[in-house]
This record gives structure tokens, C-alpha cells and sequence, in this order.
């Protein structure tokens, strides 16, 4: 399968640099068994479901995980992405620039019109793969109360991060995106992208959803940067995505193992929620509770085994995250769903539009 079968020409202007409110995004509304899609609004996402479908959404929060800093003694500027968790101390972290990054390097990080007095330092222990590096984090200045967690190292980085926003949103990251780039259902601290699928709904929708009878449960996906990893070769077979971890508690498991005892559907939202299900999920069509690994990497020919409804975003060309859709789909399907959007001034990506899918 060759990765350029998922590539589609996408105007520049059509990425999404700003998010509507939530609850006013545009809606496409695809059908599987029909071959059909048409043009709606998030508010009527109820009218799409039944009564009965269980709704699982991801309530990973987000963290301001890009770091701005200076090299100690030189002075020279110095990004750091916070990418995954060692311990309380040790993290792997994409750096820039990071030719000069080399182990033993120092690292500051301070403002002191955000976070008055708040200090962190970062060392350098060893240089990893495609930019990564591991990386001693610790406090030097204050840890500010109001913001504290679980450790100190959290409560600075709450304090002097700024919120990841994708490479693809052309500016730099305002105040307000530390609650816009946030789903409402956002509870486990830990990710670095936010669940995006999620971020359409609003209380009122959410309302209108339960009084349609429709359920909600909630699962855990800690995102990771392999939702923005590109595909690097050709032959999308040889392609690995990042693992991500995922927590399905007790509720969950009942709920989807209720859903499916009254023949009603279970509506993933996002592709972080249907890559933690359909990891968790057995051939009975049913998930286990527990904490696990998300390794699966979804694309067509894969048989879905929980999710019976999709909703989702607008997605990049020739990503991982348009494979799984795909493969949910159809790719002929999805591409032709695709260029209707576009053609419709749909807006793409993580602060774009949304579609649903029966």
C-alpha cells in the first residue's frame, strides 16, 4: 500500500488557523452503507444517532509542553518540546536547534512577565533519534502555589509553557488557546495534542445529545507526538506509529458491553478514542478495562472489532491519522468526501471542521 494513495490537494488557505466557537462548526456527514455525504451543522450531530448509542470520548488535558529558553552560559535561544515522561525528573523532548544541543548542554527557561520568579533547567544526558534528547528537567526558582500538581517540575512547566499548538497553525500560541485547545471533557493531565474531535462540543450539544437519548462514557489517550509524526516511506506498510498509552476504567468497559447487549452502536470520538478501543477490544467485539499501549497503526484492510461510528476531523494528506479514517471509510469514498469538502471551503485540522461517519 503506497502511501501516496492517501495524498489530496489542499489549498493553504483551508487549514484552519483560527477555531470557531465551540458548537458552530460545520458538519459532513458521511454514510457507509449508501456511498453518500452531505453537508450539515455540529448542532445536528443528535438527529445522526440513535437512542441508545453509546458516545465515547477522550478526557485526556492537554499540558503547555513547549518550553522557550536560552543556552546557559551563551545565551542563545532554544525551543524544547516535551514529548514523553521518564519520571519525575527525565523526559525525551524534541529540541531546537538541535545539532548544537549536544549531552552536557544547559538549558534555562524563565519569564518573568508570565511567571515572575519561576525558573526551571533542563540538562542535556543523551542525544536519541530524529532531533529527540533525554533530559534532566528541574526547578531552581519558586514553584508557584496556585498552579502546583504533582510535583514542582509540573506546577513550572504549567506556569512558563505555552500550549503545542500544530506546526501547521502559523502563529504563535495566545492565552486563550490554553482553554480553546482543550476538550470540555479534558480531567487526566498528559497529553500534547489535544484530542481534536472532541473540541466541537459544547455543554449545549452535550445536553442535547442525553435528552436525544443518546450515552457518553469516557476513556483516557494520553496524545502523543506521533499524532504529528510524518510518514517517512513510501510503502505505508513499513510505516510504525508512535505508541501511545490509554486507561479504560470499569464504567467504560460496562457501557460498551451494554451498548452492544441492546444491538446499539458505539460512536468513537476521535481517532485517539478509536485507537484506544480497538486496542483494548477482543473478538467478542468488547473492551477490557485496564491500562495498556496503543501500537495499532489502522489502515485499510483493518477489521474494526468495537466502533461502529466515527466522528472526526479533517485530517493532513498522506498521514497516519487519514489512514485510519480510511480505513473506517473506504479510501475511494473518503477521497471523494474529501474533495466535496474542499470544494465547500470546509476548514482542515485541529481547529477545522468536522465530520461524522455511519
Amino acid at each position: 500500500m503506497n502511501v501516496a494513495d492517501f495524498d489530496f490537494d489542499l489549498p493553504e488557505s483551508l487549514v484552519a488557523q483560527e477555531a470557531r466557537p465551540r458548537g458552530e462548526s460545520r458538519l459532513m456527514i458521511v454514510d457507509r452503507t449508501a456511498a453518500t455525504w452531505r453537508e450539515a451543522h455540529i448542532r445536528d450531530l443528535p438527529s445522526v444517532l440513535t437512542l441508545g448509542d453509546l458516545i465515547v470520548v477522550n478526557d485526556t488535558r492537554v499540558f503547555p509542553a513547549r518550553l522557550l529558553g536560552r543556552r546557559d552560559p551563551s545565551g542563545g535561544a532554544v525551543e524544547c518540546l516535551l514529548v514523553d515522561r521518564v519520571d519525575d525528573r527525565h523526559w525525551h523532548a524534541l529540541v531546537h536547534p538541535g545539532q548544537k544541543l549536544k549531552a552536557g548542554a544547559e538549558i534555562v527557561f524563565e519569564d518573568a512577565a508570565r511567571a515572575p520568579g519561576v525558573r526551571l533547567r533542563a540538562t542535556v544526558l543523551e542525544r536519541l533519534f530524529f532531533g529527540r534528547r533525554l533530559i534532566d528537567l528541574r526547578v531552581e526558582g519558586r514553584t508557584p502555589a496556585d498552579l502546583a500538581l504533582g510535583t514542582a517540575v509540573d506546577a513550572a512547566i504549567d506556569a512558563l509553557g505555552h500550549v503545542p499548538l500544530p506546526p501547521y497553525i502559523h502563529r504563535a500560541d495566545r492565552e486563550d488557546d490554553r482553554a480553546r485547545y482543550q476538550t470540555i471533557f479534558a480531567q487526566a493531565r498528559g497529553s500534547i495534542a489535544a484530542p481534536t474531535a472532541g473540541l466541537h462540543f459544547d455543554d449545549a450539544l452535550v445536553a442535547a445529545l442525553a435528552a436525544h437519548g443518546v450515552e457518553r462514557t469516557a476513556i483516557t489517550l494520553h496524545v502523543g507526538y506521533g499524532t504529528f509524526k510524518p510518514i517517512r516511506v513510501e510503502d505505508l506498510d513499513v510505516h510504525v506509529v508512535d505508541p501511545e498509552t490509554y486507561e479504560i476504567r470499569a464504567a467504560a468497559a460496562e457501557a460498551v458491553r451494554a451498548a452492544r447487549s441492546r444491538g446499539r452502536r458505539v460512536v468513537a470520538v476521535g481517532t485517539t478514542t478509536t485507537r484506544a478501543l480497538e486496542s483494548a477490544g477482543g473478538d467478542d467485539r468488547l473492551v477490557r478495562p485496564g491500562r495498556g499501549t496503543a501500537e495499532l497503526f489502522i489502515r485499510p484492510g483493518y477489521d474494526f472489532r468495537v466502533v461502529d461510528a466515527l466522528v472526526t476531523n479533517f485530517h493532513l494528506p498522506r498521514s497516519s491519522l487519514f489512514a485510519l479514517v480510511a480505513a473506517f471509510v473506504g479510501r475511494e469514498l473518503l477521497l471523494a468526501a474529501y474533495r466535496d469538502a474542499i470544494a465547500r471551503q470546509f476548514q482542515f485540522y485541529s481547529y477545522g471542521d468536522a465530520m461524522v461517519v455511519v
